[in-house]
């Protein structure tokens, strides 16, 4: 996203990493070559591979290996009126249906067929190849397959993506997943993550809704695999091994912030310790992507023809937040994050890449339209910035927050949303409010979205870079940015800024979200507040051991070794061994056992 802001180095490394995923190089023996086995020193690796990369990355034209946009398999219906001689047909006498339709008069032939006269009417489906207006999506990187990396027979493609997203979220905390798991009751782990469409591939609804209008069988697999709490099943089953809590919590185009909500709500309580949030989708097929069409929802080549006046539709720069706009783009994605409460974060030494205050979610209350937007996003930015204000004063809200919008990129929503930012900045005197929206380089990814935006927030707070909306060339005139501050090109923060980031999701139905997160600066102050120099000082000692097989997880992921945890059937807890006793229980596995509650929950009663 901001490629041409990065130093050379910096540029360098990602173009590697990101080509090393889609398989247009390799790495071996410390260097590395192309396809044919070239090899090449890193600049000159780099600069080969630039274009092809970078064409290969974000939104983009839908390939055939999602499915033809330009032949999408139908049928026509077609009613068939016979004259007074009727017509006819040969079939095997197979597939002849049972019971017969009326009109028809069977004849039998040699070779076990028949002869099929029709008098009257007849209707029937022929296969007829269709042409969708919605040409592109965001994609995954070209080349890059998640089930290529494990064992993935008959998953889903949004499993694949949960499974690969959340080893990596594991494996790049530079902690022993053992580790983390002797430092807390079983129990103390939760596992958040749905997804809004579940499964609608071939090998899950998909398939199931469609394999007999195919001719095809139902397979066992499929209708399991196709609901949408699966990928917090998946995570529990074959990456964490967890006993824990679990929960898949879905609320539209808000999904993530949702889950995020549930977890930091969990952990304020002390009911988990752990907490592994994300969401993984994907979209991008035929079926899915006629019925947003049908809504008038995305982007299509006819509306970017009226409004560029042009007969080439600009396809990559199609989702323009805060612009020219006509529809959102749709797009895939997974995205997991690890949270942990401070007091275990700082015991085992793990990197901080920022916190989360406050997640706020709030309905629109009763509306004409389920689509479109509603009152309910006033109440959460408003909740959002009060509370960081309690965080950090109100100083600091105005001169170092900035806001992750929603930015779906369609018409209606640029402009309430724009409204909803510009009236929150007057109540709180903010101005030049920075504002960004992902979605004009990755697409909406539907229920991770609001995960893509979070991901977002950690890079500004990592580089200082707030990536501008560079798919749109000016702010539409219908948009309210009076006191908002957005870039179009990629923006450098100064000193002080870019601390706080407001996360705001505006989904169907009226699921409103606004998450609050801190960077890392602001989150090391409150903890050497919090527990005094000398623990954060112990702290920061065993945060460098973290930090180094962290990286190095980084480096060998960045060289195609991704890990990816898939442990199927290989760590079954026999039912048996599970010791049940008046103060606990002990699961075989587990270092520590889990304790009740023993304080009264209403002493009143």
């Amino acid at each position: 996203m901001i490629i041409n802001s990065l130093s050379e180095e910096e540029r360098q490394e990602t173009l590697l990493s990101l080509a090393i995923l889609m398989g247009v190089l390799k790495y071996d023996e410390g260097g590395y070559c192309d396809i044919s086995g070239k090899r090449f020193t890193p600049a000159q690796a780099a600069e080969k591979i630039k274009d092809e990369t970078l064409e290969g990355t974000l939104i983009r034209i839908i390939t055939r290996d999602y499915f033809d946009v330009d032949a999408i398999t139908s049928n026509a219906k077609l009613n068939m009126v016979s004259g007074e001689e009727g017509f006819s047909f040969n079939i095997s006498a197979r597939q002849l249906p049972h019971p017969l339709p009326a009109g028809w008069q069977v004849e039998e032939l040699a070779d076990r067929r028949v002869r099929i006269t029709v008098q009257g009417e007849m209707d029937c489906k022929i296969e007829a190849l269709l042409r969708t207006e919605v040409q592109a999506a965001g994609l995954l990187p070209q080349g890059f397959r998640p089930g290529d990396h494990y064992n993935s027979q008959f998953h889903p493609r949004a499993l694949q993506m949960a499974i690969v997203g959340a080893s990596d979220a594991i494996n790049a905390l530079g902690i022993p997943w053992r580790e983390i798991q002797a430092a807390i009751a079983p129990d103390q782990l939760g596992v958040y993550s749905g997804n809004i469409m579940g499964q609608l591939d071939d090998y899950g609804f998909g398939g199931m809704l469609q394999s007999r209008l195919k001719g095809q069988r139902v397979s066992a697999k499929q209708c399991p695999l196709g609901l949408n709490s699966m990928c917090a099943d998946f995570l529990n089953a074959y990456v964490l091994g967890s006993v824990g809590h679990t929960s898949a919590t879905l609320g539209a185009c808000a999904t993530f912030l949702y889950n995020l909500n549930a977890a930091v709500e969990d952990i304020k309580a002390g009911r988990i310790r752990v907490a592994v949030v994300g969401s993984a989708e994907a979209p991008v097929t035929s079926e899915v992507i006629e019925g947003f069409d049908a809504m008038g929802a995305l982007a299509t080549e006819s509306k970017l023809k009226h409004i560029d006046e042009t007969e080439t539709p600009g396809w990559r720069s199609s989702s323009r937040p805060f612009g020219d706009s006509c529809g959102f783009v749709i797009a895939e994605s997974s995205q997991y994050v690890v949270l942990m409460d401070d007091e275990l974060a700082l015991q085992l030494g793990a990197e901080i890449h920022g916190s989360v205050g406050n997640v706020f979610i709030n309905a629109d209350g009763f509306k004409r339209s389920i689509a479109s937007p509603g009152p309910g996003n006033y109440i959460t930015m408003a909740k959002a910035v009060a509370s960081a204000v309690s965080m950090v004063g109100m100083e600091a809200v105005q001169k170092g927050s900035f806001i992750q919008a929603h930015g779906s990129s369609t018409p209606k929503n640029c402009v309430s949303e724009a409204d909803i930012f510009d009236r929150v900045a007057q109540a709180f005197a903010i101005r030049d409010w920075p504002v960004t929206a992902v979605k004009s380089y990755l697409g909406h990814s539907l229920g991770p979205a609001s995960g893509d935006q979070l991901i977002s927030c950690l890079g500004v707070f990592r580089y200082g870079i707030l990536p501008g909306i560079k798919s749109v060339t000016q702010i539409a005139p219908q948009v309210n940015n009076t006191r908002l501050s957005i870039p179009l090109q990629d923006y450098k923060l100064e000193q002080g800024q870019g601390q706080i980031a407001f996360i705001n999701s505006k989904g169907f139905g009226g699921n409103n979200a606004t998450g609050v997160v801190y960077s890392p600066k602001l989150t090391h102050q409150w903890l050497r507040k919090r527990y005094g120099d000398a623990v954060f000082a112990d702290y920061q000692q065993r945060n460098r051991e973290v930090q180094h097989q962290a990286n190095a997880y980084d480096e060998s992921a960045s060289q195609g070794e991704l890990n990816v945890i898939y442990l199927f059937g290989q760590q079954g807890i026999n039912e048996e061994d599970i010791e049940i006793a008046r103060d606990g229980i002990t699961i075989p596995g587990f270092e520590k056992p889990i304790t009740y509650a023993t304080e009264k929950e209403y002493p009143d009663f």
